[in-house]
């Protein structure tokens, strides 16, 4: 009972210790506390368009990964990578950050030219305020088009023009941009796979002869690909397969 009555006793001088310091603290801080705040205002002379310009400016920061990764040459030489990955048969060998990162820099390698134009034509003069901001996305669509009008295939622009039943432009340059955008990617990955068919014959010639051998010597139990990984590796290496590869990618766009 007494120690019931010594913890109540200690309770309640914790807390007029507590209410005390809490007071004292009030008194002496300064009562003029500056808090941030946030003010939004849509009336009364407020002028929206820069509001408006803003909001398309941060939408398009949000799909610019969309825009490196199918409006450039991305698509094809990720794809390639990955083809030259499985057909020598090590699954995490490269990992995929280092294809992406690779397929990153090779991407900047070839379209340092329209990076350049982009720069030139609309970026800096957009940023000097010499020209207004539906002028620069039009500039930079203008380079962007000229890249994809020389890897575009016509057969895929036309089956884009076929579903719908519009008639076809007279130039590649009066397709519209929707229409330009995917009928690209669809001819970026034809062109991928071709290079990636042509990547699996050596390898796979390979692996049809040691499965041939193991056959002949009664391994039968013995997994192929435990054996033709060392001699994939090894010619690779022997013929300087990754110069190779990256030498028809930046080849495949000239």
């Amino acid at each position: 009972m007494k120690r019931a009555v010594l913890n109540i006793f200690k309770f309640f001088s914790m807390f007029m210790f507590i209410g005390l310091t809490g007071e004292a603290f009030a008194q002496n801080a300064p009562t003029n506390l500056g808090l941030p705040g946030l003010s939004v205002n849509f009336g009364n002379g407020v002028d929206l368009v820069d509001t408006l310009e803003l909001t398309i400016l941060f939408t398009v920061l949000s799909l610019a990964p969309a825009v490196l990764i199918l409006c450039t040459c991305f698509t094809r030489i990720i794809v390639v990578l990955s083809f030259m990955r499985q057909a020598i048969g090590t699954q995490s060998m490269p990992p995929n950050q280092l294809l992406v990162g690779f397929a990153l820099f090779l991407s900047v390698f070839i379209m340092q030219p329209t990076g350049e134009d982009i720069y030139n034509n609309a970026v800096k003069p957009y940023m000097d305020k010499k020209i207004t901001t539906t002028l620069a996305l039009d500039r930079i669509e203008g380079s962007l088009r000229g890249f994809m009008n020389k890897q575009v295939r016509k057969a895929d622009i036309g089956l884009f023009y076929d579903v719908t039943g519009r008639p076809a432009p007279k130039t590649i340059d009066d397709v519209p941009i929707h229409f330009l955008i995917p009928a690209f990617i669809i001819s970026e990955l034809k062109t991928a796979f071709q290079i990636g068919f042509l990547l699996y014959i050596p390898f796979l010639i390979l692996d049809m002869v040691v499965a041939s051998v193991l056959m002949a010597m009664g391994m039968m139990m013995l997994p192929p690909v435990v054996i033709s990984l060392p001699f994939k590796l090894l010619l690779f290496v022997l013929v300087d397969g990754w110069q190779l590869v990256t030498g028809s990618l930046l080849r495949s766009f000239n």
